[in-house]
């Protein structure tokens, strides 16, 4: 009786290690992701500020949506300073 209840407990462990990993590695990828978004935005934001163009200050409003909203929270912020919005 002992060892059916130690394979059983095994199997158990066995089947939830598996989806945990699982779901691990789908986490792992989002988290890659939204980390590869917040660099682009801001190598993106500092390349913008070496243009010649208008400079977008760079303090921490500005840091956090260029790093949230990676390419398209750049253009955001572009767009505000080019219409005057700040």
């Amino acid at each position: 009786m002992e060892f059916l209840t130690i394979v059983i407990i095994g199997v158990i462990l066995l089947v939830v290690g598996v989806f945990g990993v699982g779901i691990l590695i789908k986490l792992g990828k989002v988290a890659l992701s939204i980390l590869l978004h917040m660099v682009l935005g801001w190598v993106i934001l500092f390349i913008w500020n070496i243009l010649p163009f208008f400079k977008i200050p760079i303090n921490i409003l500005t840091m956090l949506v260029a790093g949230f909203g990676g390419i398209i929270g750049v253009g955001v912020l572009i767009l505000a300073k080019g219409l005057g919005l700040y």
